[in-house]
């Protein structure tokens, strides 16, 4: 392997290190559903990246199922989430008493 490819891949692994950091941080600190998805979503695409970087280190297509699960998961969990979001967005909500003020 050529010094050339040996930075790419430091780069790369740096990058992708550095994404999965902080889609960790979005995960944690949120504050809405929707934003954890979308930094959940990011860290499975970071996951797939990091195997597809070592398939292109390593010269093999070992881990393509692997990377097609990653995937299927990600899109469904994303699907489920949404549905959940929405149904909870038609649910109607409880209407405060209005107050008639001092007698």
């Amino acid at each position: 392997m050529s010094i050339v490819t040996q930075a790419l891949l430091i780069a790369a692994g740096i990058g992708l290190t550095v994404t999965a950091l902080l889609a960790i941080v979005r995960i944690v600190r949120g504050p809405t559903i929707l934003d954890r998805m979308i930094a959940s979503d990011v860290l499975l695409t970071t996951l797939m990246l990091a195997v597809g970087a070592d398939m292109v280190a390593r010269g093999h297509t070992d881990t393509i199922p692997l990377m097609t699960v990653i995937a299927a998961t990600a899109t469904l969990a994303t699907i489920v989430v949404a549905r959940f979001v929405k149904r909870r967005a038609d649910q109607p909500t409880l209407q405060q008493p209005k107050e008639t003020g001092h007698v």
